[in-house]
């Protein structure tokens, strides 16, 4: 088996022969061995040295091996510990796996199933440590603990991403909206050698097409009605750093030939200029678009799509990775008690449970718009069933995502009014959002606060 780096393991048994075995297998497999005869003797060298992985004997002279396992977590917490026992002790060595082993394995062993468990065992260590990494880095510059990953789907995209951020190709994260694109956008250039430089994101379906070219190279001064001053664009912006390419498949097919012109030359040239100008960007792109299918109906260029697609990455749906969910949850609780100084501790059992039959065709966005309007509207310190707006819909009834979008946002819009009796201002607040924004969202839906203010 191929050994990524020379670990450092520690066997822990009393009978000196097995020991010798096991040193002498992993040691074959290239990796470096301790070996201690008793429990305090392990626990010495676990101090003194850096372990990667124990094998522990459940059955010591002195001390059971699964209090040796835990003095050993004690120390080291994301040590994975394996343990040996013999077939009669089976019941034991699963109560050890309960209490924190990472595996056991039955003498006599096989030895390919030796090496087998302590390479899996490592390597989940390592994919933990790298997710946990991940997180701190989000955690310290953007604050987002809400990339959870107790689902075995969202663990493949960070194990994804600790992989892809040591490179500097090309990356396209296909999801349907809300399950958190530019998220992981932001993960991988956090985790790059880039990530002391800019990271510039792009919503090619929010800027107009008028002036999407100049947003993208820049402009001179007078290269075109209102351009009054000389502005640099994004792609200037983003030198050196990461440009994110959100909601790709909606650039229109003039600005995709320029766009693939730029990755190939790295060059851009400002509009109304003749001057070229190099930049250096790692580019990753979103869509919820099926990029091919929009290749073959003409609406994407071909060599476009061949030159951002890479390394893909796909995000689940929310409903693909419900065991998510009480997580999530838990994080915009915590956010909005401090956003809306309340201090909501959690949920009732009934209301979890209507959040987990639900579907969610509006992804992670739509849980954090369900959670935050439970919390405007909560006056206790539980939110209760009743709370939970968006599942008034049947459970398994999908709906066209911007349909149902559009359907829990004026529900919001409309319970918000009615609890403030119609004041723009302290509902703009509950919602987190500036009065002209808010505003803009009730023209969007017909909605006139007048009419949800109190009769005299």
């Amino acid at each position: 088996m191929t050994i990524m780096s020379k670990e450092k393991l520690l066997v822990v048994d009393d009978d000196s022969n097995l020991s010798e075995l096991i040193k002498m297998r992993l040691e074959s497999a290239g990796y470096e061995v301790i070996t201690a005869l008793n429990g305090d003797e392990a626990i010495a060298r676990a101090m003194e040295e850096t372990i990667s992985l124990s094998i522990v004997d459940l059955k010591l002279v002195h001390k059971d091996g699964i209090s040796v396992m835990e003095q050993l977590h004690s120390i080291n917490p994301h040590m994975p510990v394996i343990i040996l026992t013999a077939h009669g002790s089976i019941e034991s060595a699963v109560e050890a796996m309960k209490k924190g082993a990472f595996n056991y394995l039955t003498k006599p062993f096989n030895p390919k199933e030796l090496l087998f468990q302590v390479e899996k065992a490592l390597e989940n260590r390592r994919l933990t440590s790298e997710i946990e990494r991940l997180k701190g880095l989000l955690k310290e510059k953007y604050d987002f603990q809400n990339i959870i990953a107790k689902s075995e789907k969202m663990r493949h995209v960070l194990e994804q991403v600790s992989h892809i951020a040591k490179t500097d190709s090309s990356v396209c994260i296909f999801g349907e909206s809300g399950t958190g694109k530019e998220l992981i956008a932001k993960a991988i250039h956090l985790a790059s050698a880039r990530k002391d430089k800019p990271f510039v994101a792009i919503n090619c379906a929010a800027i107009p097409e008028t002036l999407l070219e100049s947003e993208l190279f820049g402009h001179e001064k007078g290269a075109f009605t209102g351009a009054v001053r000389s502005t640099k664009g994004l792609f200037a912006q983003g030198h050196e750093g990461t440009i994110f390419w959100d909601e790709i498949g909606d650039m229109p097919l003039s600005l995709q030939a320029k766009l693939l012109r730029v990755l190939q030359d790295q060059r851009i040239s400002p509009v109304g200029s003749e001057k070229v100008v190099e930049v250096d960007t790692r580019i990753i792109v979103a869509t919820n678009k099926d990029l091919e299918a929009e290749v073959k109906k003409g609406f994407f260029r071909e060599d476009l799509f061949y030159r951002i697609h890479v390394i893909p990455v796909h995000m689940p749906p929310l409903r693909e990775r419900k065991e998510d969910i009480p997580c999530l949850a838990e994080y915009f609780i915590h956010r909005f008690n401090r956003r809306m100084k309340k201090k909501v501790n959690g949920m009732t059992p009934s209301s979890m449970q209507k959040l987990m039959s639900y579907n969610w065709p509006g992804n992670v966005r739509e849980l954090e718009n369900t959670i935050e309007y439970a919390m405007a509207m909560s006056q206790r310190d539980l939110i209760t069933e009743d709370g939970i707006l968006q599942t008034k819909d049947v459970p398994n009834k999908l709906h066209p995502l911007k349909e149902a979008r559009a359907t829990f946002e004026k529900g919001y819009l409309i319970n918000l009014l009615e609890t403030t009796k119609g004041n723009v201002s302290r509902a703009a607040e509950l919602a987190g959002k500036y009065r002209a924004d808010f505003y803009s969202l009730l023209k969007k839906h017909g909605l006139n606060p007048p009419d949800f203010k109190k009769p005299q």
